[in-house]
């Protein structure tokens, strides 16, 4: 009934009865019998079934787990429980990753790089772009982006370039437009930088990005390696061995360090890749933005 029902009916029975406002002129009334009060049961679930949708009805009880139909059961958990069983992802999907790999020269990080994409899905290798002349075997947009001195300058005047450096006497440097397009598809990013390009990006990205740190068994495997490349002169040797030496102090101010020893880069190129895989599983994903 509404509001204005009621009003109508109050106002009528002042009009008839006006001694009823005076508590103590009441009339007596005949006692009436109490109202025999009945135990409320809860409605059963096939009740409400069956007043609702023509669904199968689902029982009072919680079915046994070993006899019951699944669908049965598992609506009747869900009543029980007062809500319905997602079927949504109960952890999110782990972010894309920027893994930096870097370390001195002569620990084979071309080689980790290169077994790295063979056996890996997933990951896509950001090719540098620099202002040295190709080396034999090399391939221009595979191995790096060669372009002239010239051209690299124009890079950096359009703010084209994540990182950059000068490293002996020539320039490299990592083109933003990669990282962006590729982590938009979900792609993690592999980004092969000398010592000097980490510190630029730990400087850029913090601790959203992963450093790992190559590093040979010892220096004097090290040095071995540099000699058996036979791309330098004397002078640039010896410049390499000496800036090796003080790389490897750096090693403090990477996330992970992984021993590329002499004839054992399988594992080398494994223990990078549970690196990733444990950076995937953990509670507070690195979100790096470029």
């Amino acid at each position: 009934m509404s509001s204005r029902f009621f009003g109508a009916s109050l106002s009528r029975s002042s009009t008839l009865h006006p001694k009823f406002h005076n508590p103590n002129s009441l009339p007596n009334f005949p006692k009436s019998k109490p109202i025999q009060s009945f135990p409320l049961t809860p409605l059963s679930f096939s009740s409400i079934s069956e007043m609702g949708d023509a669904r199968r009805p689902i029982s009072a009880t919680i079915p046994p787990p070993d006899k019951a139909d699944r669908s049965e059961l598992l609506r009747s958990l869900e009543f029980s429980l007062g809500s319905s069983f997602s079927s949504e992802p109960l952890v999110p999907n782990p972010s894309p990753l920027i893994i930096v790999i870097s370390g001195p020269s002569g620990v084979g990080k071309d080689a980790v790089i290169k077994r790295l994409r063979e056996v890996r899905e997933g990951l896509h290798f950001v090719v540098t772009a620099t202002s040295r002349p190709i080396r034999p075997g090399e391939v221009d947009g595979k191995d790096y982006y060669f372009v002239s001195k010239e051209e690299f300058l124009a890079l950096i005047e359009r703010n084209e370039l994540l990182e950059y450096a000068l490293v002996y006497g020539d320039y490299k440097g990592i083109p933003k437009r990669q990282i962006r397009d590729f982590m938009a598809k979900g792609y993690d990013i592999v980004l092969r930088v000398d010592i000097q390009g980490a510190e630029t990006l730990r400087k850029i990205l913090g601790n959203s990005a992963v450093f790992v740190f190559l590093m040979a068994e010892n220096e004097l495997k090290l040095v071995e390696r540099l000699i058996n490349r036979k791309t330098e002169t004397k002078e640039s040797l010896m410049v390499r061995v000496a800036t090796a030496r003080e790389e490897v102090k750096h090693v403090n101010n990477f996330d992970y360090v992984v021993v590329n020893a002499e004839g054992k880069l399988e594992s080398a190129v494994k223990l990078v890749e549970s690196i990733i895989d444990a950076e995937k599983a953990k509670v507070w994903q690195r979100n790096a933005v470029v």
